[in-house]
């Protein structure tokens, strides 16, 4: 008899499985975990004698934060008026009981180690007095609220000056962007994240393959000096020294962000030196002096005390918001030959062309006034972030050169 082919039937056919697709888990918030868990933990008359439901809590809870080891920074308005509710109706241990669980799965979800202290933002509040506001150039955070952990105590100092021990004292935080550390005390000064693409800008500046008029060997660059008008911590004054720059001369008036600013060079490796107001500049060699005082100083300081040694002055920086206008034609005095000035303001978007010639018409007349014949372009107009609505932080590059 002949044999004959069986064709298996499709039912008899042994089908690869697919494995079944795993769900991804819901990725939970951990602040409104931690909001959950915390009330669960409280005698129910308390919570229902200050009317808080979990429903106006997890509403008001912050959706984001920044974590600066060992903080937790959130944004400003988190937790809405009910924020003020807990911290006037909780005893002490219950409201830390939140701000711990808050903390704590804060820094499970984000693997940056033990954190340990939280605070809310609150921007930079005008200075008041006298009834009337002004501009807050120390860029004080006066309006921090400190939520967890020890922030340090107030000054010590009665001097007006904070001493050596109200620095050692202080709670300092860091921070590493473009792969540089910087260094800053919350409740006294501020760090703004918005400005990392400024300064990876910077450090990319005479290396950039779009505009070759700025290409500048490193050999010539450690022949050059820069000078900003407002160090800060040193936002601006550390992409100078990665740039490449043989030394950075900042001004800066606040002493809690020059102990920053010191703390971050030596941190980063670079050798620094602070200059206190009435103080005389004995140049030592270090990379970078600030000048604890004044910038309205800073061309005295560069026409009486200069070392021969300085070498060429090629960039000026003028990072103040909104604007930094009070310091440019003292800039372009400063700058002596040619280079570059880096001139910070706050624009309304529909604005910007028109302040751009502006501002070369500016330096056009301060030039003529004093029969210099160099030449002030605008090369070029950096938009770094919003400010407000329609407002951009924008950054005009002048550069001053010989005809």
């Amino acid at each position: 008899m002949e044999e004959t082919e069986t064709i298996p039937r499709p039912s008899d056919l042994e089908l690869p499985i697919k494995p079944k697709r795993k769900r991804k888990a819901k990725d939970v918030n951990p602040v409104e975990s931690a909001i959950r868990a915390w009330l669960a933990t409280l005698p129910a008359e308390l919570v229902e004698s200050l009317g808080l439901s979990i429903e106006r809590l997890l509403d008001a809870a912050p959706k984001r934060w920044v974590v600066y080891p060992p903080m937790v920074l959130l944004p400003s308005g988190s937790f809405g008026d009910d924020h003020n509710a807990l911290t006037r109706g909780l005893e002490e241990e219950h409201r830390n009981g939140l701000w711990r669980e808050v903390v704590a799965r804060i820094g499970k979800k984000e693997g940056k180690g033990i954190l340990t202290h939280l605070a809310a933002n609150s921007g930079i509040p005008l200075n008041k007095r006298d009834g009337e506001e002004t501009e807050n150039f120390l860029r004080s955070p006066s309006g921090l609220v400190m939520l967890y952990g020890d922030f340090g105590p107030g000054l010590i100092s009665r001097e007006g000056r904070p001493s050596r021990e109200d620095f050692e004292r202080a709670f300092w935080v860091s921070t590493k962007q473009n792969g540089i550390i910087q260094v800053w005390a919350p409740r006294w000064t501020m760090f703004s994240r918005g400005n990392v693409k400024e300064k990876a800008r910077l450090l990319e500046f005479h290396s950039s393959q779009d505009l070759r008029s700025r290409k500048v060997g490193k050999e010539e660059l450690v022949k050059q000096v820069v000078a900003d008008m407002y160090a800060g911590i040193g936002y601006f004054v550390f992409s100078y020294m990665g740039m490449g720059i043989g030394r950075v001369l900042g001004w800066e008036l606040n002493s809690w962000s020059v102990e920053g600013l010191r703390r971050g060079a030596l941190a980063n490796g670079w050798s620094i030196k602070v200059v206190t107001v009435g103080e005389e500049w004995v140049d030592s060699g270090e990379r970078i002096v600030i000048f604890e005082e004044d910038n309205k100083e800073a061309l005295a300081r560069l026409i009486h005390g200069r070392p021969d040694t300085l070498g060429t002055v090629s960039h000026v920086n003028g990072g103040l918001l909104p604007t930094s206008e009070a310091s440019w034609k003292m800039s372009l005095d400063i700058l002596g030959g040619n280079g570059w000035l880096h001139l910070h303001e706050n624009v309304g978007v529909n604005d910007v062309e028109l302040r751009r010639v502006e501002i070369e018409g500016m330096f056009r007349e301060w030039l003529r006034g004093k029969g210099d014949a160099r030449e002030v372009t605008i090369e070029h107009v950096e938009f770094v972030k919003t400010f407000a609505p329609n407002v951009w932080h924008c950054v005009f590059d002048v550069h001053i050169s010989s005809p």
